[in-house]
């Protein structure tokens, strides 16, 4: 055995420090790990999605403020200036109707659009369908709606014609009036999509047969809202 290695024993022995390995460089890698790159696609998907959340936030502060509600519609006159049954059969028509629209929306204006008006008896339509000027309904507001419907010549049924001729000899002659079209609501800068409206007012009506004019309305007629 050489001198170096007895001497290198003998130092093990004595339990003499090693020599610390070297440290690594500012220029070594392993001393600054690189942080993982965060991908384009991943930024723009947290971005939209914090987006929409705002968005959602805004419409539901929105709403919270705004909160619109359903209009109301009730009929408070009715008047028949012709109404005859001929063959083989038809039917003719000449009415007019009053019905109250009314915005309960403090801040919400309602405006409607390709409105229209029919009347039905028994269940079939006997005039067509009338088309009314659009509507710009302003808040808490009530607006008075008095459409002529006309029907020349509609065909109709043998037992809406027979019905009919027995009514008016009883003088009480049930009809629905009918409104459709669409509605959306309007707060500000902000508009609602269309929504369909459809608002069915069933009556009964005093009517006998020649009678022309204002006809009592019997009872305290419906008027319901679809939307």
């Amino acid at each position: 055995m050489s001198d170096y290695d007895q001497q290198k024993i003998q130092n093990e022995s004595v339990g003499y420090p090693q020599k610390p390995s070297p440290l690594p460089s500012s220029n070594d890698p392993r001393k600054y790990p690189s942080s993982p790159r965060r991908s384009p696609a991943k930024t723009l998907c947290t971005f939209l999605l914090i987006l929409v959340i705002l968005a959602g936030l805004v419409v539901l502060i929105l709403w919270l403020v705004y909160r619109p509600h359903k209009p109301n519609f009730s009929l408070v006159g009715a008047a028949i200036y012709d109404l005859n049954v001929t063959s083989p059969p038809y039917m003719s028509t000449t009415m007019q109707f009053t019905v109250l629209a009314r915005n309960p929306n403090r801040r919400v204006r309602l405006d409607y659009d390709q409105f229209s008006a029919i009347v039905y008896y028994k269940g079939q339509a006997i005039t067509p369908p009338v088309v009314l000027p659009p509507l710009f309904q302003k808040t808490k507001s009530t607006v008075i709606l008095s459409p002529l419907i006309r029907g020349a010549s509609v065909p109709v049924s043998v037992e809406v014609a027979n019905g009919l001729l027995i009514d008016e000899v009883y003088g009480v002659v049930g009809l629905r009036l009918v409104l459709m079209g669409k509605m959306r609501y309007k707060a500000g800068f902000v508009k609602t999509k269309h929504y369909e409206v459809y608002v069915k007012c069933d009556m009964l009506v005093g009517y006998k047969k020649g009678f022309m004019g204002q006809v009592p309305l019997l009872g305290s007629p419906d008027c319901q809202l679809d939307l």
